[in-house]
């Protein structure tokens, strides 16, 4: 017996579920995006927007719904594309029925998040239109060439990506530093992109090194700036403890530059890590011009070094914080206060391991007029030694200066050291010469290590003797600015044995 099939026409759309007979218009929305703010780059996203508004408004069949769009942003993450997630959760909303642009690249150069959009949107009956490939979404071969084309995006992305990481790195590798001048204090751009001192904003910075060398944390140094209405690196009116930190530690004021401290990890989702090794770093000294002198550089790192957390880290609370030591277990005295909610209230300065495991501390509570008038004694002794200790700077000045005669001197015998070489080479003679040239470079090496040390301590004896020479004949009141200047740390062991070490090595008994 022979079947009988009627067809029985579809009524309403695949996608859609609209009524195929009913004649509507479809809302449609346009979507642009330039990747940099270029001038051409800015140029083709004009265009783009005033092609795509043109275009959707001359179809009568259309009805335009308005133009989303993304400058200056990547497209392999679609994580800072406002525009784009804005449109997308429009159309999720029934907001529009299709999304018209101009090409797959426009679109996303992630595969996994091109195709994870298209379909969410195909589910919510939202179709994509990519003009240049002519890939409409609801055709059945539209997600097939929507993957190849993804994935040639996203791999010309990752072509592009390496070619800027090797120029990166090729820039680190010649010795040429930069910083992100819109968000770095002190400097500014060159003609040539080289770092120029912005001498308003060097002055913050020379301040900030100051404060804290004169004992106040990078917490407190923030809320100062706060206060004083001084705006962040990034144009900020609040400062964070943590960005004090970051200019406190960063090289790049005293001239030098450490290139390659992030890499990217992964093109597609732009993560940064810290630089443990994985990827070359490079240090360039003299990089750039120094805001920060070397030597007060280096003690800056010295005295953050000492107040990482810690049994004997020093603290930053009041002027005698990490200096005063405890003789017996060598921790650092700390203010207490007793009797806080009385008339007797007092602040002293104890060992803060007084009271902590094992045998208990011998060493004596100060309060702060003793430790004043201590200093004032030991430093009336000091200033009857002030002749003597010019004496012996000036003569430093003078080691230091044949230092750098006989550093030059090995330079100039390395150089005609190469030279022999050169003539004799293939000769026995050429070897000998090799080694010899060999072992004075290792020697030239250690000489510049040498004279470098010497002129960061000549550096920091040069502002010890100033400020001693600035001083009165007879000391007889406190002066906080000569107690940070001078004294390097006090070590207490009893009443009658209190002795001050000062920056040139001269300890001081009182």
């Amino acid at each position: 017996m022979a079947k009988n099939v009627t067809t029985i026409p579809a009524t309403r759309s695949l996608y859609t579920a609209d009524s195929v007979s009913v004649s509507k218009k479809r809302r449609v929305a346009g979507y642009a995006r330039v990747s940099t703010d270029l001038e051409d780059q800015r140029s083709s996203y004009a265009a783009q927007c005033d092609y795509y508004t043109s275009y959707i408004r001359g179809r009568a069949d259309w009805e335009f719904v308005g133009l989303y769009s993304d400058e200056g942003v990547s497209a392999t993450s679609t994580r800072r594309r406002e525009g784009f997630n804005q449109m997308v959760e429009d159309a999720l909303a029934g907001k529009i029925d299709l999304i018209v642009t101009k090409s797959v690249s426009r679109f996303a150069r992630n595969t996994v998040d091109s195709l994870s959009t298209i379909r969410k949107l195909k589910e919510k009956g939202c179709e994509c239109y990519f003009e240049k490939e002519n890939i409409w979404t609801f055709d059945a071969k539209g997600e097939l060439l929507l993957t190849i084309m993804s994935s040639l995006a996203q791999e010309e992305s990752r072509s592009i990506s390496e070619n800027c990481t090797w120029g990166v790195r090729k820039r680190f590798a010649d010795g040429k530093a930069s910083v992100p001048f819109g968000r770095f204090l002190g400097y500014d751009r060159g003609a040539d992109g080289s770092l120029v001192i912005n001498q308003e904003q060097a002055g913050t910075v020379r301040r900030i090194y100051g404060m804290f060398l004169q004992g106040h944390s990078p917490y407190r140094i923030a809320k100062m700036l706060t206060e004083e209405g001084i705006p962040t690196p990034g144009g900020r009116k609040v400062w964070g403890g943590a960005v004090v930190e970051s200019i406190l530690t960063n090289e790049k004021y005293k001239g030098d530059a450490l290139l390659q401290k992030v890499y990217t990890v992964d093109f597609l989702s732009k993560k940064k890590q810290v630089n443990r090794g994985q990827v070359p770093q490079y240090y360039v000294e003299g990089s750039h011009p120094a805001i920060i002198e070397p030597s007060v550089f280096d003690g800056v790192q010295k005295l953050m070094k000492a107040r990482r957390p810690g049994k004997n880290r020093k603290s930053s609370v009041g002027i005698f914080s990490g200096k005063i030591k405890c003789g017996d277990c060598g921790s650092w005295y700390g203010s207490k206060v007793w009797h806080s909610n009385d008339k007797y209230r007092k602040v002293v300065w104890q060992c803060n391991d007084k009271y902590g495991d094992g045998e208990k501390c011998t060493t004596p509570h100060l309060s702060q007029e003793e430790i004043q008038g201590c200093f004032i004694r030991a430093l009336n002794v000091l200033c009857e030694e002030r002749d003597e200790i010019t004496a012996v700077f000036v003569e430093m000045e003078r080691d230091i200066s044949r230092e750098g005669q006989g550093l030059r001197n090995v330079r100039k015998t390395e150089e005609q050291g190469l030279c022999d070489v050169r003539r004799t080479e293939g000769k026995e003679q050429g070897l000998r010469d090799v080694r010899k040239t060999e072992e004075q470079g290792l020697y030239g090496v250690e000489i510049r290590s040498s004279q470098k040390r010497r002129l960061q301590e000549a550096e920091m004896m040069h502002s010890f003797v100033e400020r001693l020479k600035r001083m009165e004949e007879a000391v007889d009141c406190f002066d906080q600015g000569a107690w940070y200047a001078l004294v390097d740390f006090v070590t207490v062991y009893s009443r009658e044995d209190i002795r001050f070490v000062f920056k040139n090595g001269r300890e001081i008994r009182v």
